[in-house]
Order: C-alpha cells, then sequence, then structure tokens
C-alpha cells in the first residue's frame, strides 16, 4: 500500500510539472503580407480631349493596338464650323497684312502724296524764305508758304507712324489667326482618339451613341505581353520595403503555384482610405497567360537567417518578453514569421523557457 502511495505521488508530480522548452536553431525567413493585384504594364485611361457624342467604336477590345491606332470617333458639329470660320479669318488676316489690296498700300500711297506735298511746300518755304530776308514780298505770304511747309512736315509723320503702328497690329493679327486655325485643325482631329502606346484594347467604358466628356475615361490600354504586380502594403510595414526584395506571389487562378518577382517601384503617396502604399513588382518568370485584374496575395522577403536562435512566437510576453525559471526575462528580437521569432540578447540556448500562463 505504500508503495502504490508514492507511485501515484510521483504520477502526480509528473503531471503537474510545467512544460519546458530551449531555443532552437533554424533558419528563418522575415516577410511582410501584401494583397496583389497584376495590371498590364503601362495601363492607362483613355480620355477625350473634346465632348460629343461617341459615333464608332474603332476597335474590339482585345485587339492588339499600335501608337496612333484610332480608339473611337465622336461626333460634334462645332468644330467643323470653327475650322471653318478660322480658316476665313486667317485668309481675311493674310489679304490685310500683304495681299494686293491690303490696308498698308493705302497708307503708303497717301504717304507717297505727302512727301510730294512736303516737297512741294518745303521748295515754296525756302524761297519765299530767302526773298523775305532780302525784304522782298510779303510777311504774309511768308508766314503762309512757312504754315504749309510745317503741316506737311508733320503730317507726313503722323503718316509713316500709323502706318508702322498699322503694320505691327495687322501683323500680330495675322498670327493670331495663323494660331487660331491651327488649334481648329487640332480640336477637329480630337474628335478621332487614338492610342498612346503599343499594345492591347482592354475595355471599353462608353458605347456608341453615349455622351462623351472630358472629365470621364472612354478606354484602357495597356502593353500586351508585359505585366506587373500591384501590392497593397500596410503603412507599419512600408518601412521595410526596398527595391530589389524577393516577393513570393500565389495567384487565385494558378491554385498551388508560387511565382518569384521582385520589387520594382514603391509609391510613395499614402492611400487614406486603406491606410496602404502601393507598392509594384516584376516577375521573374510569369505565367503563360496573364489577365488585368487577377487577384492574390504576395510575401515581400525583408530578411532571411541561417542557424538563427529561435522560440515560437506563441511563447512571447508583452512582445518582448520571455517567462523563464528565475521569472520574466527581456529579449531582443531579430527577424521573425507568424511561427518563429529570433532571439538576438536576452536569453540563450541553454535557457529553460515556461509557457506563458493563459
Amino acid at each position: 500500500m505504500a508503495e502504490l502511495n508514492e507511485l501515484l505521488i510521483l504520477i502526480w508530480g509528473c503531471s503537474t510539472e510545467e512544460e519546458k522548452i530551449t531555443p532552437e536553431e533554424r533558419d528563418i525567413t522575415a516577410s511582410v503580407y501584401a494583397s496583389v493585384t497584376v495590371q498590364p504594364d503601362s495601363l492607362y485611361q483613355v480620355y477625350a480631349a473634346v465632348g460629343g457624342i461617341l459615333d464608332e467604336l474603332m476597335a474590339e477590345e482585345g485587339d492588339a493596338l499600335k501608337k496612333g491606332d484610332a480608339i473611337v470617333k465622336i461626333v460634334n458639329n462645332q468644330p467643323e464650323l470653327n475650322s471653318e470660320n478660322a480658316r476665313l479669318n486667317l485668309e481675311l488676316a493674310r489679304e490685310n497684312y500683304s495681299g494686293s489690296n491690303a490696308v498698308l498700300q493705302s497708307l503708303k500711297d497717301e504717304i507717297l502724296a505727302t512727301r510730294l506735298q512736303l516737297k512741294n511746300d518745303s521748295l515754296n518755304y525756302f524761297r519765299q524764305k530767302a526773298l523775305w530776308e532780302q525784304q522782298i514780298g510779303s510777311k504774309a505770304e511768308f508766314e503762309s508758304r512757312e504754315l504749309a511747309y510745317r503741316l506737311s512736315r508733320n503730317r507726313l509723320e503722323v503718316l509713316e507712324g500709323n502706318l508702322v503702328r498699322t503694320s505691327n497690329e495687322l501683323r500680330t493679327r495675322y498670327i493670331q489667326a495663323q494660331n487660331n486655325y491651327r488649334s481648329a485643325r487640332i480640336t477637329k482631329e480630337d474628335f478621332t482618339v487614338a492610342s498612346k502606346i503599343n499594345g492591347t484594347l482592354y475595355a471599353y467604358y462608353k458605347n456608341p451613341g453615349e455622351i462623351i466628356s472630358t472629365m470621364e475615361p472612354i478606354a484602357a490600354v495597356g502593353k500586351t505581353d508585359d505585366f506587373l504586380v500591384e501590392m497593397l502594403v500596410d503603412e507599419q510595414d512600408i518601412v521595410q520595403i526596398k527595391k530589389g526584395q524577393q516577393v513570393l506571389i500565389t495567384l487565385d487562378a494558378y491554385a498551388n503555384q508560387v511565382f518569384e518577382a521582385s520589387v520594382s517601384k514603391i509609391i510613395p503617396k499614402k492611400d487614406e482610405r486603406s491606410q496602404t502604399f502601393k507598392v509594384e513588382a516584376l516577375f521573374a518568370d510569369p505565367p503563360d497567360t496573364l489577365y488585368p485584374g487577377l487577384a492574390g496575395e504576395g510575401n515581400i522577403i525583408i530578411g532571411q537567417k541561417k542557424k538563427a536562435i529561435t522560440i515560437p512566437r506563441s511563447y512571447l510576453v508583452n512582445g518582448d518578453r520571455v517567462r523563464t525559471e528565475e521569472g520574466f526575462q527581456k529579449v531582443v528580437l531579430g527577424l521573425g514569421n507568424l511561427e518563429y521569432v529570433e532571439i538576438l540578447e536576452g536569453i540563450d540556448k541553454t535557457t529553460a523557457l515556461l509557457k506563458p500562463e493563459e
């Protein structure tokens, strides 16, 4: 009976002894999680430079486009009228500035006549002046000749000034008419919206007959074979992301497959609604078939270490302490993942750790 009691006490003591572990060496990889969306490289929204009615779709969704290929045609009669009016104004301005019936020609003719009149008045004035100095003739006649001479000279100066000013004004109007006509022609051409790149037409947002405004996109165009990975990273993790870091990607469309990529761009502006930053990555070896909008998950590798001293993350207390037989001990952490965390200082491989109390 005594032996049975001793056996029961031994079993009870063993069953009440707390579970202990010691830190272990293992290879550890730390990563940052991100949601993933696949998009064509250089994807852009197509906008019209002018408003009107969508008349015709010039391509089909999925079609390959070359730079300059027409995407849609827009109908609006106003540009036709504006272009014609601008052309007429240009012809009038050209005629006024340099044509045979130019306004300038009448001024030049008037100046020529005034110069002949000035020459005649000048001869009469200086002849009468010479006579008056010899006391020949009347003073009234001398003053009359002098007045005619001065009036002719002043009139010539005024006319020459008018010629220069009018010439400058007509030249300015001619240049403005050229610019207006050029602008009207460009506006007319804007009613055919063309692709800005070599790529693929991925989507139309408008149908023929609908109203087109300059504020709404008409279509989406992007590269055909070059795709990039758009990732949304939480603001708490963004400071750990650097260009060139490896990314492991899984896509919903490719179950149980992992694709490698590398960080190519970090967009520095935060999305205030989602509190995330956009990060772009490029596939190392992309899947054979990709479509815009394919979704998935990504893990951005921020650190790797071999033979790191680690403990289960569940043994951490308040983020930076562990429970030992001597009490709580503060530790310095290194790399970590969802299961394990690296210990840099505070304990070693021989330290016995107790599981935190529930």
